[in-house]
């Protein structure tokens, strides 16, 4: 098995859902291998299942109409996976506030006014 590569399903139907820890990765293209704990990404932990039809979602490009087609299920029912699949699902900033010294900066550039600069500093921007 460790000549061969490995795909996520194989993985999930070998450790039966059970939460697992990935202490290796090797880069395919170097062989540099770098070992430690690490963790998943959050779409990598979900089931089998899950990971089909995220991807489904996707590639209909979330369009539920579709996602009743393919699944032969009721809009309702598509809802109700999406919301259960997107409680266990970290919500991810794409755009985080910016640092204390970056609105710093950004004020002595005078990029920002000094009322701007308030408002992050205060959090209400």
């Amino acid at each position: 098995m460790a000549d061969q590569a490995m795909d996520w399903q194989e993985l999930t139907n070998l450790t039966r859902g059970r939460p697992f820890v990935v202490e290796r990765v090797r880069l395919a293209d170097s062989g540099v291998a770098i070992e430690g704990e690490f963790e998943l990404p959050q779409l990598a932990q979900l089931s089998v299942e899950d990971q089909v039809f995220v991807t489904a979602f996707v590639r209909c490009h979330g369009s539920i109409k579709q996602m009743e087609r393919i699944f032969g299920v009721s809009y309702p029912t598509i809802k109700s996976r999406l919301n259960r699949i997107g409680q266990v699902l970290d919500f991810v900033e794409t755009d985080p506030a910016p640092s204390r010294s970056d609105t710093i900066d950004r004020l002595r550039r005078s990029e920002i006014t000094a009322r701007q600069a308030l408002a992050e500093l205060e959090g209400r921007a």
